[in-house]
């Protein structure tokens, strides 16, 4: 196995095509198709599906990727440590949060600490957020409810309660909560499985014996607002989460101590990225 052969590879899984990583690596297309092909045949595996006009990693694709992520991370770190010199961190923190709501004021500083990081924040449930820290494809996670888990370092960002949304002027003026035992009687909307705030309803009205059916589901957050701005019935939100939509008023549930503890999480094994370790500083700023 070389290095070239390596990179080759990890640029074309990178960039999903032969002819878009040749491009990034300045190199023609034929000798990059022919470094991924010498190793596969080296090791007798078989990476990339190669179809018409596209190209998809094969299972030993997918797995040897994350280990190449891995890989030419730690020989990026290894160029951060031996330039240390450099007063300034430079490249990209990728942040992706069921609610970024959480960390915007540390955003903001460490935006003003690093202006030349680049900050991309995506959105996703619990499942989607672990699953991109645990495949390099984010730095920083932010979640609800996290169950321990060893892989991952994790800093308490607090607790809120759990409250219902509904649009403005769809109830009577004289409702202004709703208990957990009246909830089977509305419209209820929610978020995909795998979002920890559906989670925590189905299993609070479990735990008083009942069974909540959604009329209707919906994937993410703002999807779900939109919905539910639309009149169709009652939704779920953190109230740290709730905003100032003037189409929407909260509904404080009551019956139950129903909360979210939102966590930023980072992976154990990447503490020592610089671009992490510099937006955990600026969090105890």
């Amino acid at each position: 196995m070389r290095y070239s052969q390596l990179r080759a590879f990890h640029y074309v899984a990178l960039h999903g095509g032969f002819s878009r990583a040749a491009k990034v690596m300045n190199l023609s297309q034929p000798a990059l198709s022919d470094q991924v092909r010498k190793l596969e045949q080296a090791h007798d595996v078989l990476l990339f599906h190669r179809q018409t006009r596209q190209i998809r990693l094969t299972e030993a694709g997918e797995n040897l990727f994350l280990l190449t992520k891995q890989y030419f991370e730690v020989e990026e770190n290894i160029g951060d440590f031996l330039s240390q010199s450099r007063s300034t961190i430079t490249g990209t923190l990728r942040i992706v949060a069921d609610s970024a709501l959480h960390i915007t004021v540390a955003i903001g500083r460490f935006r003003v600490m690093h202006p030349k990081i680049f900050v991309s924040i995506q959105t996703g449930n619990t499942e989607e957020v672990l699953r991109r820290l645990r495949n390099y494809d984010a730095e920083v996670g932010v979640v609800a409810n996290l169950s321990s888990g060893s892989d991952f370092d994790t800093m308490d960002l607090g607790r809120t309660p759990i409250v219902g949304i509904v649009a403005r002027g769809l109830l009577p003026k004289a409702v202004q909560s709703i208990d957990i035992s009246e909830l089977p009687r509305w419209p209820l909307i929610f978020r995909e499985h795998g979002s920890r705030t559906r989670l925590g309803i189905e299993e609070a009205a479990a735990h008083h014996g009942m069974v909540l059916r959604p009329v209707i589901e919906v994937d993410g957050r703002e999807a779900m607002r939109e919905v539910v701005a639309s009149g169709a019935g009652i939704g779920f939100v953190s109230e740290a989460e709730f905003g100032f939509d003037k189409r929407l008023i909260k509904l404080p549930l009551t019956g139950i101590d129903l909360g979210m503890t939102e966590t930023l999480v980072t992976l154990t094994a990447r503490r020592e990225v610089p671009v992490i370790r510099a937006f955990l500083r600026s969090l105890k700023t």
